[in-house]
């Protein structure tokens, strides 16, 4: 239970009805969840605008309600009117838990590309610098041993203020969270200011009519996220970087290839090994020392140079920073999986053909024997995605392997038609194998010494949804079952 004048302590608000003398039972934004004693917040969202459910809140029991348009509410009901109700939910939920940001070092990640992987070698450093640290991402959130599964990349406020309180309860002294677009432009991470922010890059992405309505709107919502940290680290090689710095009010330190950068990636070379790609480089700049990374290609060196800049604040030593790079794996990110001495096998999530195509062109640059590429497109989806990525396959693998990825509801025969009709604008060869394991059996009976071959666009998933079922599908089990089955047949 807590005082209501507690929970609005922090927020400019206007009590247009009833009284502020009462204690809450529970903060609730889904009106299903309201029961005796809710504090209720009138969320206007895309889909549904939850001032409509204004009576029925009541009716179970809530008796304040949080608006930004009028009610028509019983007198005994106290309404607060605030400016945006998303705004004031991010302070209510954090009162409500304590201010639980406040006893852990926040670190805010937000960028086109890079967020996942880079939340991940944050903590795989962390970790193994002796600091307890909890994530929340595209992927999961973890806190402790718990891996909560993610609906968004960034959560509503209250579940991020829920997750902020047991990751303290847990003994976590640390948080690192990707932070969309989407979530600052719906404040989902107001409420607190973080340690740290950090701007990985940005391309035009998310632009459509239930997300930013042009470039320069995903610009402006990046730039957020340096409005409220204490350090924003920045990619200074990115085109877009003083936009992204209007308005900043944190202290600036910069990480990339050029000179100018405060840290900087020098000398950097590709690594092969008994199927293994990496790349070396050396650390120049705040901080000095050569690193090895078991992940392929510049983007890598982006990501675990943003993981050195963050570390750098935790006075984490070059010794662990060197050793946690070289062991740090990310789930369904260029993850690769040993099959063999001969060739590499990786997964990766890259399912559209910006993702493809960097990834394709990175992998090039190993000269591998041969580049293999096997994908699928997802059903209910846009054909154009199905076209764009045959044809960028077609063009950059030697051998493109076609099969399923999520058909939903479409026959997976017609989603691969789709992707031939690209393919069929280059000269490239494919094969096409309409199940998903009898097609990475292929790959891997077919591997040539010093081929690459990737799995693309399933990642980190563990499912196949096929006509609104989720059925349970992960690449690495198939893999594993084949290498089984290889052994008994042998």
């Amino acid at each position: 239970m807590k005082k209501l004048t507690d929970l609005l302590e922090k927020i400019q608000y206007k009590c247009v009805q009833g009284t502020l003398d009462k204690e809450i039972t529970s903060v609730v934004s889904d009106s299903r969840k309201a029961e005796e004693g809710s504090l209720f917040i009138c969320i206007k969202g895309a889909v549904s605008d939850g001032h409509r459910y204004a009576g029925d809140v009541v009716k179970r029991g809530a008796d304040v309600l949080v608006v930004q348009d009028p009610v028509e509410v019983p007198e005994n009901v106290t309404v607060i009117q605030v400016e945006d109700s998303r705004y004031a939910m991010a302070y209510i939920s954090a009162a409500w838990f304590d201010y639980p940001a406040e006893k852990l070092k926040t670190v805010g990640i937000t960028g086109t590309k890079g967020k996942t992987t880079t939340t991940y070698l944050v903590k795989s450093i962390l970790e193994n610098a002796g600091h307890k640290t909890g994530l929340i991402g595209t992927i999961e959130a973890i806190i402790g041993d718990r891996r909560i599964p993610a609906a968004n990349t960034t959560p509503e406020s209250y579940l991020v203020q829920q997750y902020f309180a047991e990751m303290v309860k847990e003994g976590c002294d640390s948080v690192v969270m990707e932070v969309s677009s989407q979530g600052l432009m719906l404040h989902r991470t107001a409420g607190f200011i973080f340690d740290i922010g950090i701007f990985t890059n940005i391309e035009p992405d998310h632009i459509g009519p239930n997300e930013h309505k042009d470039f320069e709107d995903y610009l402006h919502c990046k730039s957020l996220l340096f409005q409220q940290c204490k350090t924003g680290i920045f990619n200074g090689d990115d085109q877009h970087l003083e936009k992204i710095l209007e308005g900043h009010t944190c202290q600036v330190e910069t990480f990339g290839f050029s000179e100018k950068a405060d840290l900087r990636a020098e000398n950097t070379r590709l690594v092969t090994g008994k199927g293994t790609l990496g790349i070396a480089y050396d650390v120049r700049g705040l901080m000095n020392f050569p690193v090895e990374i078991d992940l392929p290609g510049k983007f890598s060196v982006y990501n675990s140079l943003t993981a050195v800049a963050v570390c750098r604040h935790f006075g984490v030593t070059e010794e662990n920073i060197q050793k946690a790079l070289k062991n740090a794996k990310v789930k369904g990110r260029i993850e690769m999986v040993k099959v063999s001495d001969e060739f590499t096998l990786m997964i990766d999530y890259a399912h559209n053909a910006m993702s493809l195509e960097s990834l394709l062109t990175t992998l090039k640059e190993y000269n591998p024997n041969r580049l293999v590429c096997l994908f699928g497109c997802g059903g209910n989806r846009s054909k154009l995605r199905r076209y764009e990525m045959g044809e960028v396959s077609g063009k950059l693998a030697n051998l493109t392997i076609i099969t399923s990825d999520n058909p939903r509801d479409e026959e997976p025969q017609a989603i691969i038609d789709d992707i031939k009709t690209g393919i069929g604008r280059t000269d490239g060869k494919y094969v096409e194998i309409i199940d998903r394991k009898e097609a990475i059996a292929y790959a891997i009976h077919h591997g040539q010494p010093g081929d690459i071959i990737v799995l693309a666009g399933k990642g980190h998933e563990d499912y196949q949804e096929i006509r609104g079922k989720k059925y349970p599908m992960d690449e690495r089990v198939l893999i594993h079952e084949i290498l089984e089955e290889d052994k008994k047949n042998k």
